[in-house]
């Protein structure tokens, strides 16, 4: 009785560490990932080990609509893990602000195989030009779960709304999903 749920198991691990890109799509950096060991699956992923691509977005045409910012991300070096959500800031001259985790967001822990590519996607609401009620963003940034270092990518989509009291971006990031073939 005990086989079939380790065979389900086993045969799931082999599809996650089988995945791939089947990109032809350029990349914003290609480094080798730092292989210490931290565990089963190797070392958290780092921005140095993966490969970026962000877009091609679907962006909000005007305000009030919403618009999806897609990441992959491919790893270049030895096994790593994610374990946890990407942190996103917008930036808009002095002022940033942080982007919260979609509220359906279910954190996962993924191992990711060399050349296996994972993707998360941020969604936003398209802010009125100059707006009170809107940010200015010109970059976005990111970080991994568990790092501190950030990747950094130009933003070409429109002013982000603004919501509540504080006025915190209309924006969520959504959870690592496995990319690719």
């Amino acid at each position: 009785m005990r086989a079939i749920p380790i065979t389900v198991t086993a045969l799931a691990a082999a599809l996650l560490l089988t995945a791939c890109n089947g990109g032809d799509s350029a990349d914003d950096s290609a480094a080798t990932q730092d292989s210490k060991p931290a565990g089963q699956g190797g070392s958290a992923c780092a921005i140095d080990g993966v490969a970026v691509q962000v877009g091609p977005a679907n962006a909000a045409p005007a305000a009030g609509d919403t618009g999806n910012v897609p990441v992959t991300l491919t790893n270049r070096g030895a096994a790593c893990t994610l374990n946890g959500l990407p942190a996103v800031t917008l930036h808009a001259g002095s002022t940033s602000a942080a982007v919260a985790p979609d509220q359906a967001a279910k954190v996962q822990k993924l191992t990711l195989a060399k050349d296996a590519a994972v993707s998360f996607t941020l969604t936003y609401v398209r802010g009125e030009a100059g707006g009170e009620k809107s940010l200015a963003v010109q970059t976005g940034t990111f970080s991994l779960p568990g790092a501190t270092a950030t990747h950094s990518f130009a933003w070409s989509y429109g002013d982000v709304a603004l919501k509540g009291a504080k006025g915190e971006p209309d924006a969520s990031v959504s959870a690592f999903q496995q990319a690719g073939d």
